[in-house]
């Protein structure tokens, strides 16, 4: 069996991925090159896997009335360009040539409003378990393939561009584990979470 293509066309969409267009998406500063690539992880209901939720969220579909949860996400209109499923599969939202709705205020190297500058993945998962090997395979393979699209020098999590609101990828995410499977480099003093990509 032929290993996935993760490769990114023209447009900015991946062909190993499935396509669920979202709206919740808009076209980046013409001086900003898509250079940061942001780790996040998300579980709807939170610690629950394997629904739809999720691609329901990021598609202003969402039953807000579902779950007790979901009430707080009324009205949010949020996107991310990838989510990795817990079996490895790969759902794109939004191509990776536009902007996603998934940093909010943040900030990296100096530079504000990441939205403007990176992509953002979206693991299935949580703070709070381990991600699945398959999770791994699949982020190493589309990271390399948008390192081969797109002029990305760092990888961060959510939580070092957004340190004062948001804790994800979380403790269980394996920063070194990633960065091997990459072949990403140390970073320098500036952004020592993530990694350099090579």
């Amino acid at each position: 069996m032929a290993a996935p293509d993760f490769s990114i066309d023209d447009a900015g969409w991946c062909r190993a991925a499935l396509r669920v267009p979202s709206p919740n998406r808009d076209n980046r500063p013409d001086s900003a090159p898509v250079d940061l690539l942001v780790i996040h992880n998300i579980s709807l209901p939170p610690g629950e896997f394997g629904g739809g939720e999720i691609a329901a969220l990021f598609t202003n579909c969402l039953d807000c009335d579902a779950h007790p949860f979901f009430d707080r996400l009324r009205g949010l209109r949020v996107s991310a360009h990838f989510l990795v499923r817990r079996d490895g599969s790969l759902v794109q939202f939004v191509p990776t040539v536009e902007r996603a709705w998934h940093a909010g205020v943040s900030a990296h190297r100096g530079r504000e409003r990441c939205n403007d500058f990176s992509i953002g993945i979206e693991l299935e998962g949580s703070d709070f378990v381990p991600f699945e090997d398959a999770q791994y395979d699949t982020l190493a393979a589309l990271t390399r393939a948008l390192a081969e699209r797109h002029p990305l020098r760092d990888v961060a999590g959510h939580e070092h561009i957004a340190p004062a609101r948001k804790t994800d990828p979380g403790p269980f995410f394996d920063w070194e584990r990633y960065r091997k499977m990459v072949g990403g480099t140390t970073p320098p003093p500036a952004n020592p979470h993530g990694f350099c990509v090579p």
